[in-house]
């Protein structure tokens, strides 16, 4: 496999290490409403509501990386910038939501436009296909 498809598997794994926190001060307001549960997180302060609002934020983010991946791979577009963008933008979402559960907000933002960059570069990387290899 791949380094960007290992790239996409891990941040698909990093949407459920992202749920972790959430998980864990769901259980310190009286235990996990398996009944409610988006109610229950709807209440969520602190480090609970930033855990979530990253969580969420990771789908949306893996979505679009995916997406890029794809594109990369089914236009044989790939080499050394190709996995350095993949890696990069792992990097930077790990580093986001270090950010967003240490409520650290432009460190957070920057680590994000530094993700998005990095997949906006996939996206368009058939286009510089011949500068890339």
């Amino acid at each position: 496999m791949s380094i960007p498809f290992w790239c996409v598997f891990i941040s698909a794994l990093l949407i459920f290490i992202a749920r972790i926190p959430v998980a864990k001060a769901m259980k310190e307001q009286g235990g996990y409403d398996n009944q409610l549960p988006r109610e229950q997180q709807a209440r969520l302060t602190g480090l609970g509501a930033r855990a979530l609002a990253g969580h969420q934020n990771s789908f949306e983010a893996f979505m679009l990386f995916a997406a890029a991946v794809l594109m990369a791979h089914t236009t044989q577009t790939q080499g050394f910038v190709i996995d350095t963008l993949a890696i990069v933008f792992v990097c930077a979402r790990c580093v986001f939501l270090l950010c967003y559960w240490a409520d650290l907000a432009w460190q957070r933002s920057v680590a994000w436009v530094v993700g998005m960059l990095c997949t906006l570069l996939l996206m368009l990387s058939p286009t510089f296909k011949t500068l890339l290899l």
